[in-house]
C-alpha cells in the first residue's frame, strides 16, 4: 500500500515493514499481534507522516512525548527517530510487544530511548501519572476512537495528561456513530484544529489543547 512518503507492506505472518522516506533511510519492522493492529499502523500511518513533514515546526528534538494505546509502536519509534524523548503507553498484555518493537527499530538510531508504560484508560491517573510530576509537550494518539465502552475513560485520560502548552494530537478513521459522538465531546473540553484529511481512507488528523478558562 502507498501513501505519501511511505511505503507500508504487510505480510501473513503479522510483519509488517515500512519505509520512511530520507530521514531513516532505513526499513522498520514491526511485529503486530492482531489484525486489529495492522489496521492501527495503517491510521498511524497518518500521524507519523504529519510528524514527519512538520518536524521543525513541532520542535520534536528532545520534547516529552507520550503516545496512548500505543498498539505495535509505530508513531512512538516515528517520533523518537525524530529526536523526542517518548513514553509508549498500552495495556499490559501488549506491552512486551510494543517494548519489542520499540527496541528493534530506536536501538542505536535515537538520541532518547523510548520508555514503555501501563496506561488503563481512566484508571489510577493520578497515582501512575502525578500531574505534579509529568508533563508532556505532545499527546499522540492513533486508532484509539472505535466501537468500544471506554471513550468516557479515554476522553478523561486525555484531559488528564494535559497541561497548559500541551498539544495533542489524535488521528482516527471515522466510521460509526460513536466516533462522531467522541468529537463532539472531545470539542467541548480541548480547542480543536482539524489538522488534515484523508478522504480515501476516512481518516482525520486532529490537534487540540485542553480548554482552561
Amino acid at each position: 500500500t502507498h501513501t505519501k512518503g511511505c511505503l507500508l507492506s504487510c505480510t501473513t505472518n503479522q510483519f509488517i515493514h515500512t519505509d520512511y522516506g530520507p530521514w531513516t533511510r532505513t526499513c522498520l519492522t514491526l511485529v503486530l499481534q492482531s489484525q486489529g493492529h495492522v489496521a492501527h499502523v495503517f491510521q498511524a500511518t497518518a500521524l507519523c507522516q504529519y510528524l514527519e513533514g512538520h518536524n521543525e515546526e513541532l520542535r520534536l528534538q528532545d520534547a516529552k512525548v507520550l503516545e496512548i494505546g500505543a498498539g505495535p509502536g509505530l508513531v512512538s519509534i516515528v517520533a523518537s527517530i525524530l529526536g523526542a524523548q517518548v513514553t509508549a503507553t498500552d495495556l499490559p498484555d501488549v506491552l512486551g510487544n510494543l517494548q519489542y518493537n520499540l527496541l528493534r527499530n530506536t536501538l542505536k538510531r535515537t538520541a532518547h530511548l523510548p520508555e514503555v508504560k501501563e496506561l488503563v484508560w481512566g484508571e489510577q491517573l493520578e497515582q501512575n501519572f502525578p500531574r505534579s510530576a509529568f508533563y508532556y509537550d505532545y499527546v499522540l494518539a492513533s486508532d484509539v476512537v472505535y466501537h468500544h465502552y471506554f471513550l468516557d475513560k479515554l476522553l478523561a485520560t486525555m484531559m488528564h495528561l494535559s497541561h497548559p502548552g500541551t498539544v495533542l494530537l489524535w488521528a482516527n478513521k471515522f466510521r460509526f456513530s460513536t466516533d462522531y459522538e467522541f468529537l463532539d465531546k472531545f470539542k467541548q473540553v480541548f480547542d480543536v484544529t482539524l489538522l488534515a484529511e484523508y478522504p480515501e481512507s476516512s481518516v482525520k488528523l486532529f490537534k487540540g489543547i485542553l480548554k482552561w478558562d
